[in-house]
């Protein structure tokens, strides 16, 4: 589960070097083919990336072992809301009680939401996203989940993101969250979470969501009265430490380690990939510049 740890910055790793040779042939001395750079040694345990356009894979590493994903879920949470039927961004939803509660109980990341406040579907996605707000995932689960009490709603809302995940075939991938805070039935392979980022990028909401650095929101309290709350920064600190990134997810906890799922346009190509279980968020970003300049070499 993501709990808001800042990421340090980091300078960027220096240009893999390449060996040139040359040979006799013909009688003229001739270049001989740069070798292809080698691939990246990376501590997370799980990586994966491929061209965005093509679905050409660019790197592997136990890329269908499944695994802990922790907030890297909340890229599907935000998938099925934007995949509803005639979704009104703009319709509000009051903050409950239950879901103040139970970021509490879980000690989860947090958006702040105000108890009583109105808050937009929009605006939830981006409390969803950028902050990793546990309590904003629960408030779109309750909102979009059918069903006439909470419990219900909320498990249909996680039936929805499975049925999801079968279409997109994603064979290793299963939810039992909302949130990424499972009982242990919350996994995925960084191929199979490459896949639903990919999907889920098509979408021009999600893709102005995951790229913004910073975002106030400015909700509706219990008595009518505008409330200004303090910004939401993003997690993902690529969008400050990676030219030419454009999202998107970062997810941790005691089980899944440290995750992100990373994208990055640079020349006209996209790069889209995952890393799971890397040994801290400093790590985590270092794989993934790693995974991303290699990709680049390579799409």
């Amino acid at each position: 589960m993501k709990i808001g740890i800042q990421g340090i910055r980091l300078h960027r790793a220096a240009a893999v070097a390449v060996t040139t040779g040359a040979v006799f042939a013909t009688g003229a001395l001739t270049a001989a083919p740069a070798q292809a750079a080698t691939a990246p040694a990376i501590a997370a345990k799980g990586g994966f990336v491929m061209n965005n356009a093509t679905g050409k894979s660019l790197y592997t590493k136990a890329a269908d072992t499944k695994r802990s994903t922790g907030s890297t879920t909340k890229i599907m949470t935000a998938k099925v809301v934007l995949s509803q039927p005639n979704l009104n961004l703009d319709a509000k939803v009051t903050i409950q009680k239950a879901y103040s509660d139970y970021i509490v109980s879980k000690t989860a990341s947090s958006a702040r939401l105000i108890v009583g406040d109105k808050v937009t579907v929009r605006q939830l996605l981006y409390g969803l996203m950028l902050p990793s707000g546990c309590d904003a995932a629960y408030a779109l689960a309750d909102k979009f989940g059918t069903g006439s009490t909470r419990a219900a709603r909320v498990k249909s809302f996680i039936g929805k993101m499975n049925t999801t995940a079968k279409s997109l075939g994603l064979k290793n991938t299963h939810f039992d969250s909302f949130d990424g805070i499972g009982n242990g039935a919350n996994y995925s392979t960084p191929r199979d979470l490459t896949k639903l980022a990919s999907s889920a990028m098509k979408s021009s909401t999600f893709r102005t969501i995951v790229k913004t650095k910073k975002y106030t929101a400015k909700t509706v309290t219990k008595t009518g009265s505008t409330r200004t709350m303090a910004p939401w920064v993003n997690t993902n600190t690529l969008l400050n430490n990676y030219s030419g990134t454009i999202g998107v997810k970062t997810g941790s906890g005691p089980e899944a380690k440290y995750c992100l799922v990373f994208a990055a346009t640079r020349n006209g190509k996209t790069v889209i990939g995952t890393v799971l279980a890397s040994t801290s968020a400093t790590q985590r970003e270092t794989d993934a510049k790693k995974l991303l300049t290699y990709g680049f070499g390579r799409a």
